[in-house]
């Protein structure tokens, strides 16, 4: 029997766009959390019951563990909940990043006849396929987008004076 083909090699500059996308998507995963926390802490008010402030600390310690499409879903809520104004256009394009975010950490690449560009082959839970072939300019604009949804995170969580800390930020900037 065979051995199945190896994959072909990503071209550096479609890797390095890949790789700068996925740390973007750490970074929103990282601000969601955060934003979470504010949005849910300013909630409960100064005068909070032991047993509310502990089922909030176990619900912060699960989120800890939550997959992107979860944190999403959990911060639109307690935008909803803070009645964040404008929030369901940011909901709307977290969403969109989150499908991106399923394609690029999941797909395999083929390279096309176009130089530089790829065919993501990747089948979402719908059995849908990627329709679009990608270059680095592509996933390039996926990574601004999703940075861009970040900061809007990060201001959102800013506007309840709770910041907390940067992990890995040994001074407490951000």
């Amino acid at each position: 029997m065979a051995l199945p083909r190896a994959p072909d090699r990503l071209s550096d500059e479609m890797a390095v766009a890949i790789g700068h996308a996925i740390s973007g998507f750490g970074f929103l995963e990282e601000a969601l959390k955060r934003a979470i926390f504010s949005l849910t802490r300013k909630e409960l008010g100064q005068e909070v019951s032991d047993k509310a402030l502990q089922q909030w600390l176990r619900r912060m310690e699960e989120i800890a563990d939550d997959t992107l499409g979860t944190l999403i879903d959990s911060f639109a809520a307690a935008m909803k909940q803070a009645q964040i104004g404008d929030r369901q256009g940011l909901a709307d394009d977290l969403r969109e990043i989150r499908l991106k975010r399923n394609l690029l950490c999941h797909a395999s690449w083929r390279p096309r006849r176009k130089p530089g560009f790829w065919r993501p082959t990747f089948i979402n839970t719908k059995g849908e396929r990627y329709p679009d072939e990608m270059d680095p300019a592509a996933v390039h604009a996926i990574h601004a987008a999703t940075l861009k949804a970040a900061r809007q995170v990060v201001s959102i969580m800013r506007g309840t004076g709770i910041h907390g800390e940067w992990a890995g930020y040994e001074d407490g900037g951000d």
